[in-house]
């Protein structure tokens, strides 16, 4: 009898303390990240664990000196969810002229739904290409709505197209799934300005015998969006093993890559590149 009333106490506690991931959940954290960069205050974070890492451009950082600390203006945000691996990835454009910039973050939570790791890269003025300005306009052209349902991909395709081009990078007989029309956007350079019904994104321009390392990924089957935070080696001869921060987001429909941003750094200062590739 008591045995069988431990174990009924065990099985409530276990019920009582388990966490579902749900895109609700990574929501609402998404919007406490939001609101902690746009006032400076973290106080509203509760979901923050005592544990939680804070990263600014492969670097340990602090919400409370630096970036999340100074209160921005965000005149754009994007953010897709996962909750197979329960992480958030969160782009916001800053186009304040005293100092713009352009940030991705990733935000992975752990077993209990606390946000254990805030991964964020960030570019400003004097990287390359950047121009957060363009950046916002071009952005603002671009729909991101919900993939219908029966149109939607598995998680494995739409990695596997977002590996594609990193692959691409280091193997030049990978192809890369590029639609047509298909638009890159560098900084606040578009080569989608022409003829948007026959656009292309095979314009050469990717490297060659790069690996693209340590790839950390959010996907999000509803949304058709894959980012990947990875090293891009060669690119920084200060990070020879680690390679350069660097995000990639794409945007996959019918099995063709739509959309993707990247940023990486450079002796510590960040590229800003977006490539779009879009498909009717």
């Amino acid at each position: 009898m008591l045995s069988s009333t431990l174990a009924g106490l065990m099985s409530l506690a276990v019920t009582a303390s388990a966490f579902t991931c749900t895109r609700q959940y990574l929501q609402e954290q998404v919007d406490k990240y939001v609101f902690m960069q746009e006032t400076g205050q973290h106080g509203e974070f509760d979901t923050l664990s005592y544990k939680m890492v804070y990263l600014e451009n492969n670097k340990t950082a602090s919400i409370l000196s630096d970036l999340p600390a100074w209160g921005l203006k965000v005149d754009a945000k994007k953010s897709i969810l996962d909750t197979t691996l329960c992480k958030t990835f969160t782009e916001l454009i800053i186009t304040d002229p005293s100092h713009p910039y352009v940030i991705h973050t990733q935000m992975t939570l752990d077993e209990e739904g606390s946000v254990a790791l805030i991964d964020s890269l960030v570019t400003d003025k004097g990287d390359w290409a950047f121009n957060a300005t363009g950046y916002q306009y071009w952005n603002s052209l671009e729909e991101w709505a919900p993939i219908p349902e029966s149109k939607r991909l598995s998680r494995t395709q739409l990695k596997a197209a977002a590996d594609a081009y990193a692959d691409r990078c280091n193997d030049t007989t990978v192809i890369v799934p590029f639609g047509t029309p298909c638009a890159r956007l560098e900084g606040g350079a578009y080569t989608g300005r022409g003829n948007l019904t026959a656009n292309t994104c095979n314009i050469g321009g990717l490297p060659s015998n790069v690996p693209m390392t340590n790839r950390r990924y959010v996907i999000d089957e509803v949304m058709g969006t894959v980012d990947i935070f990875l090293g891009f080696t060669g690119l920084d001869r200060t990070r020879p093993k680690e390679g350069t921060p660097d995000s990639h987001l794409f945007r996959v429909e019918d099995g063709h890559i739509r959309s993707g941003p990247n940023i990486s750094p450079v002796s510590d200062r960040i590229v800003l590149c977006n490539e779009r590739h879009d498909v009717e």
